[in-house]
């Protein structure tokens, strides 16, 4: 029997619903609210969490990990170390989350009666060793999480403690790599076991299987993987992590992630693993996912549009809005609104973006095509705006008095690429990124990033133009993707506003 939950309303969405680095969703349901989480790794506050009333339209209302009681980052913690692969569950009128933290602390879980917060101060679960851990509770109460590898665990959600031994289950389709981000279901009359497997590249795939109990024996969907653009030239690729929801009209739907490469061989994604929608039907039993598109037929149901971020910050609050993030930590000393009115103020720790303690405030890059501007007061250091990968791949336009430069790190290569001397005061400093146009080329990179200032009258001074490629996961490696900030490098330096705005290209 084929239960069809494709909508046929004539209006279309775009896909990605939550554009940038935005990976690993996890989504539940509050009545007519859905609810999403995603991974943060190095940056901190951590955990984004985003609402929604009609699966397409997400508003961020906060970071679930926004308190030093709730995470600790180590000053040397890696980039794409940190919060792996969050679990977010609405189950007995509470909201359950369950992280890892694999730099410090382990697998940890937090609890709120409001998704936007405050949530609680971690339980820890010394025994539950794994990553992507899951939620799910059965009939009786009993509380199972499971983790990547497959392996799964009884445990006191309230105490952290683990009860019996861990059993082992269906780990995927023979052969194929990584099993990992667990999701266990109750749909029916059977447990469904979600995976995704193949590792978090192009290989990338979804599989799912069913039994009988939460612990199996579980039996694989004939049609595995459910999804998967492997070996494709679709222009969304590495799709998987992937978690399901039901709506209240009975149709069911599936968030993962993927990511949009350009330019020529091999291809480069620069944006990092972002959240994606599509719909889900049942046949005879198994779910079988609808068609992935950058474009695609919307819900049902009429789409209420949330609030997008601000494209423009002037710092008149005395808190930072929940899209900024930081790294590691963020001392209140080292960064404030509260110190110089209507300006952010970042006081220098590391002396570059090449430490793992530099003072950075940033907000991930959600559009292939974007323009950023800051006015920045130099008057009593040195800083300015960086678009960042990791600390070893990231292109800054740094301020002093007296002189603006444009540095490029790429790996073990650091050079200074251009420099400009500039009158006394404030400064505007402009980063813009543009896609390449397909050429015949296959060596051509995904997009240019141009980096200059802005002349008193508004005319902009391009001060170098790089390539793209070498901000990307395909050059630098890991598992996030460009944050486009403010940095201090040296002594204390003024932000007055700042800018983020996508261009049509």
């Amino acid at each position: 029997m084929r239960v069809s939950s494709v909508p046929e309303t004539g209006q279309t969405i775009s896909n990605p619903v939550i554009p940038g680095f935005h990976p690993d969703p996890s989504i539940c349901r509050a009545g007519d609210d859905y609810y999403l989480a995603c991974s943060s790794f190095e940056y901190f506050p951590g955990v984004p969490l985003f609402h929604s009333r009609d699966l397409v339209h997400w508003t961020q209302i906060g970071n679930a990990l926004d308190r030093p009681s709730q995470l600790r980052l180590p000053p040397d913690a890696p980039s794409s170390g940190g919060l792996y692969a969050p679990t977010l569950r609405h189950h007995d009128g509470r909201f359950w989350l369950i992280v890892t933290n694999v730099s410090s602390g382990g697998n940890l879980l937090f609890t709120a009666t409001d998704p936007a917060g405050p949530w609680s101060d971690p339980v820890r679960l010394p025994g539950v060793h794994g990553i992507d851990p899951d939620l799910a509770w059965d009939d009786d109460g009993n509380c199972w999480c499971t983790v990547a590898g497959v392996s799964q665990f009884r445990i006191d959600p309230h105490t952290g403690e683990t009860l019996g031994e861990p059993r082992r289950l269906w780990s995927g389709t023979p052969g194929a790599k990584a099993p990992e981000a667990p999701h266990l279901y109750r749909i029916g009359d059977y447990w469904y076991l979600l995976i995704a497997e193949g590792g978090t590249e192009r290989c990338h795939g979804v599989s799912i299987a069913r039994g009988r109990t939460p612990h199996g024996p579980f039996e694989p969907c004939p049609a595995n993987p459910i999804l998967t653009h492997r070996g494709t030239d679709h222009p969304i690729q590495n799709t998987g992590h992937a978690d399901l929801v039901q709506a209240p009209d009975g149709s069911w739907w599936m968030v993962l992630l993927g990511v949009r490469p350009g330019g020529g061989t091999p291809g480069w994604h620069v944006l990092g693993r972002e959240t994606f929608l599509v719909p889900v039907d049942w046949v005879d039993g198994w779910p079988v996912v609808g068609e992935l598109s950058l474009v695609m037929p919307a819900p049902a149901w009429p789409l209420q549009p949330g609030a997008a971020a601000p494209g423009r910050d002037d710092f008149d609050l005395s808190e930072l809005a929940p899209y900024w993030i930081s790294l590691r930590h963020r001392p209140e000393e080292d960064c404030t609104t509260k110190e110089r009115p209507g300006w952010l103020t970042l006081h220098a720790r590391g002396g570059s973006l090449d430490d793992t303690d530099v003072t950075f405030v940033g907000r991930r890059q959600q559009h292939h095509a974007c323009r950023v501007r800051s006015l920045i007061d130099p008057a009593h250091g040195r800083g300015g705006l960086a678009v960042r990968l990791d600390e070893q791949h990231h292109y800054d336009i740094e301020a002093a008095p007296g002189e603006v430069r444009v540095r490029a790190r790429i790996g073990p290569l650091d050079s200074v690429v251009a420099s400009r001397p500039t009158p006394a005061g404030p400064v505007v400093l402009r980063i813009e990124t543009a896609p390449v146009p397909t050429l015949n080329d296959a060596r051509t990179g995904p997009d240019t990033v141009s980096v200059g200032i802005e002349e008193p009258d508004g005319a902009y001074v391009e001060l170098a133009s790089l390539d793209g490629r070498y901000l990307s996961t395909e050059v630098a490696g890991g598992f996030t993707g460009r944050v486009i900030g403010m940095f201090a490098s040296a002594g204390s330096v003024h932000f007055d506003w700042y800018d983020y705005q996508p261009l049509q290209r």
